[in-house]
């Protein structure tokens, strides 16, 4: 039996939302980290003959150039006529779709143009290796050629972290074996108290005991100081341990000197080498800042956004003052000059486009770090990683009122140079953990601690997870067994039996 068709007809509503094209643009740009904003910017001042670096006095637009029409001929054909006269009317019908006052007031300012509320920005842009800034410094002490090959081979011997944990001695004698450079321990020992006196403070220390005193040597005298000093030289390894108890029994400390020599410590740089990028050789990218913010002594804090090469941009005024001469020649204007005024309005439409996308994702940018500044005021301050708060991108979306998809694509492949080194801005989120008391912890944190316990932990008799737990519980941390578990892994720690 054959089946029946049947032609019905459904009506459907549906919302939809698409982006525009000026909404891609400005996510697309929101995306991209400084280097590749300045490729973007350099291939759109190429591409947009109406987007300029500077106002221009060059002369208006040449409207017949390129442009010129075949004269008529009277042998054209009726269709060839009629077909010219359409596209003569649909061109007219373009021109007079053209908005003269719908223009921005502010056409022809560059993207450099700051409002009273947006902070204050600067040109930064570290592009010199750890081990070419280390060069540099270099040529303002007098060394001899000795001296300088030393010096040399002692900042390639440097770890990404600035500090020397090669022995001198195996350094002499790699000098004499590679080299043929003949020098004793006490030379090279001279060589590196100089490399020591470079910047960042830290530099060329053999151990984190060394590299925390010789940051500690160049901060101010003061009393807090002082009890920094012999913590760290008298009782580093109850330092390391957090036995600050043993700490304030051992130096006759009174609870208020232990505080003002725990926050004298905080301030310094465990891994003073971090502030001055990666060394050379060991970096296939060298890492640009997009932020830089910058911490006073007095725990002040203020940020910049890294602006690099990128040059200020205009609108063309070649460009506006032909949209101009419209208005006075609008029955004048032949086809050829309507041609060129609807090309000139194309690419205007597009550098104002372009300006503005760049704008928003400065105002985008600077909304976002001034809120993670806000949420993480303490890291900052102090640059201790544990001090880092459980912070998402709800939250942060939610102190800007940007959408979240904004905010992720502005920490995304971002970085920001600290007091404390550079980081992504990625590093400064981190889920959070809330304990049977309300309090609510970060991961991050958390990880830390437990890391932290393995790490000073029996090699012989190590922890299992219910040890770790009551571990965690004693220093402050009350988390599950489950949870100390799941940590543990993702920390990549195997469990007791394996760690023996």
């Amino acid at each position: 039996m054959a089946q029946e068709l049947k032609l019905e007809q459904e009506l459907k509503l549906l919302q939809t939302q698409k982006l525009t094209a000026q909404q891609m643009l400005t996510v697309h740009l929101l995306e991209m980290p400084l280097a590749q904003l300045e490729e973007a910017v350099e291939a759109e001042i190429d591409d947009n003959p109406a987007l300029e670096v500077a106002p221009s006095d060059e002369q208006g637009f040449d409207s017949n150039r390129d442009n010129e029409a075949p004269e008529s001929d009277d042998s054209e054909s009726f269709e060839q006529k009629t077909e010219r006269e359409e596209r003569a009317e649909q061109l007219d019908a373009a021109l007079d779709s053209i908005d003269f006052d719908d223009r921005l007031p502010d056409y022809g300012v560059g993207i450099r143009h700051n409002t009273e509320a947006e902070t204050e920005e600067m040109v930064y842009g570290n592009t010199m290796s750890f081990y070419d800034n280390l060069r540099q410094q270099m040529s303002e002490v007098t060394l001899t050629p000795e001296q300088t090959q030393i010096m040399e081979y002692l900042i390639g011997s440097l770890d990404d972290d600035g500090l020397l944990r090669k022995p001198l001695d195996a350094i002499s004698d790699e000098l004499a074996i590679y080299h043929h450079l003949d020098v004793t321990t006490d030379q090279v020992a001279e060589v590196l108290s100089i490399l020591q006196d470079f910047d960042p403070a830290g530099i060329g220390a053999r151990s984190l005991q060394e590299c925390l005193l010789l940051q500690l040597n160049r901060r101010p005298d003061s009393p807090r100081k002082q009890c920094a000093q012999r913590i760290i030289s008298q009782c580093f390894p109850a330092f390391e341990r957090y036995q600050w108890d043993k700490i304030g029994k051992t130096l006759h400390l009174s609870d208020f000197e232990m505080e003002e020599a725990r926050e004298e410590i905080r301030r310094l740089n465990p891994k003073p080498g971090a502030a001055l990028g990666e060394t050379e050789g060991r970096s296939i990218r060298q890492i640009t800042p997009d932020f830089i913010i910058d911490t006073q002594d007095d725990g002040s804090i203020s940020f910049s956004l890294n602006q690099g090469n990128l040059p200020e941009l205009y609108v063309s005024p070649s460009f506006l003052s032909l949209l101009d001469s419209y208005r006075a020649n609008k029955d004048k204007m032949s086809r050829q000059d309507k041609e060129a005024l609807l090309y000139a309005k194309d690419k205007i439409g597009k550098a104002q486009g372009f300006i503005e996308a760049v704008r928003q994702r400065r105002r985008s940018m600077n909304k976002t770090m001034q809120a993670i500044i806000k949420i993480q005021t303490k890291f900052f301050q102090e640059g201790d990683e544990s001090d880092l708060k459980p912070m998402t991108l709800k939250d942060v979306a939610q102190e800007t009122g940007l959408d979240i998809s904004t905010i992720s694509r502005v920490s995304n492949v971002k970085y920001a140079q600290t007091r404390w080194g550079i980081f992504p801005l990625r590093y400064f989120f981190s889920d959070g953990y809330t304990t049977g008391d309300g309090e609510e912890l970060s991961t991050r944190k958390l990880k830390n601690i437990l890391q932290e316990i393995v790490n000073n932990e029996d090699k012989q008799h190590p922890l299992n997870d219910d040890a770790l737990k009551a571990e965690m519980t004693k220093r402050g941390y009350p988390i599950a067994r489950r949870t100390v578990a799941k940590y543990r892994d993702q920390l990549g720690i195997p469990t007791a039996r394996f760690r023996r």
